[in-house]
Formats: C-alpha cells, sequence, structure tokens
C-alpha cells in the first residue's frame, strides 16, 4: 500500500512539475485517473483539462478512464469550492472558470467577488503611485533639462540660430513640466480617494472570515 501511494505521489508530482502534455508512455499507463482528477478539481481546472490529458496519451496508444478521472475530479471541485478559496482566487485576479457544483457555487461566487473587488482596489491603488511615480521621474528628467538648456543659451559660443532653438525647446518643456504637475495634484487626490475605498472595503470584508 505505501509503495502504490508513493507510486502516486510521484505521478502527480511529475504532472505538476512538466505539465500534462509531457507525459510518458509509462506515466499514462500507470497513471491513477481518479488521482489525477481530484488534483485537477482541487486546482479548478475546467473538464478541458481531461481533454489535454488524452492528448498527451493518445501518442503513447493510451486512453484515460474518463469515469475514474471525473470521479475524483468532482471530489477535489468540492474541496476547491470552498469560499475562502474563492476569496483568494479572487484576491488573486485570477478568472473564476464556472466549475463549481450547483450547491456550492453561490457561495463560492459571492467570495470571489469579494476578492475580486479586493484585488481591483489594491490595483487601482499601486497603478496610480506607478503613474505618479513615473510622472515624478519625468519631471524631474525636464527640469534636469532645463537647467542644462539654460545654461546652453547663455554660452557665448551659442550660436543665435541654436539659441532659438533651445528658447523654443525651454518653452515646451515648461509647458509640459505644468501638465506634469497638474497631473501629479490629480494623481495624488485620486490615490487618497482610492486608499479611502480600500480602507472601508478592508474593514467592511474583515468580518467574513474567509
Amino acid at each position: 500500500m505505501k509503495s502504490r501511494w508513493t507510486s502516486l505521489v510521484s505521478i502527480v508530482a511529475v504532472l505538476a512539475l512538466s505539465g500534462c502534455a509531457s507525459m510518458s508512455a509509462d506515466e499514462c499507463a500507470v497513471s491513477d485517473w481518479r488521482t489525477i482528477g481530484f488534483e485537477d478539481g482541487v486546482q479548478g481546472h475546467s473538464g478541458d483539462r481531461l481533454g489535454n490529458h488524452r492528448k498527451a496519451c493518445a501518442k503513447h496508444g493510451v486512453a484515460p478512464d474518463f469515469e475514474a478521472y471525473q470521479s475524483g475530479r468532482q471530489e477535489g471541485l468540492r474541496q476547491y469550492c470552498q469560499p475562502s478559496r474563492g476569496f483568494n482566487v479572487g484576491t488573486s485576479g485570477a478568472r473564476y472558470n464556472g466549475v463549481c457544483p450547483a450547491d456550492m457555487e453561490p457561495d463560492f461566487v459571492a467570495a470571489y467577488n469579494s476578492g475580486h473587488r479586493l484585488y481591483n482596489l489594491r490595483s487601482a491603488v499601486n497603478s496610480t503611485n506607478h503613474q505618479i511615480n513615473s510622472r515624478r521621474a519625468e519631471l524631474e528628467r525636464s527640469e534636469d533639462r532645463a537647467v542644462a538648456a539654460g545654461i546652453e543659451l547663455v554660452g557665448p559660443e551659442t550660436t543665435t540660430e541654436n539659441r532659438i532653438l533651445l528658447l523654443a525647446e525651454l518653452k515646451d518643456i515648461s509647458e509640459r513640466t505644468g501638465q506634469l504637475e497638474t497631473e501629479i495634484v490629480q494623481l495624488i487626490e485620486e490615490r487618497v480617494l482610492y486608499e479611502q475605498q480600500l480602507a472601508e472595503y478592508e474593514a467592511m470584508i474583515a468580518d467574513a472570515r474567509y
């Protein structure tokens, strides 16, 4: 019994690490399809997953045991389709593939939606921070270029033609600097709003105990 269990664990580990498309002839022949179905169910894979196994094993003249696979998958889905898992799937930003049994789906989807809402709010804060940092970096580069252009403008070796070009460049830099400063202020205001919404939502779901 111990030897058989060790063999099953090894097969599942190979599948997890290398993917079903790389199943060898021996793996296809000795696989416990109920165990493979269970593992696919626990991971929330759709029924199409069996098609991948079938294609891999067809190359070796082996057909999956459909009934054993489906039995194991349904058992695995009942572990996957817990509200806590739904919440975690949502907060990761992953998709729900509509795999849960009818009696478990409402609670799972409700938890998934709560998690996905949290994911979206966190993403909004992170995205706004990224935009602020990006514009600040551009503003710093613009200011450095304005200083350099100003020094070049008054340089004794600068020609009249180049001074005209530098003045035009400084005008463009000034306009862009104003735009960046305005955008940064607006983004900071948006971030405050997103952070407030995030804090309120986190407080609201704190008692959900996902």
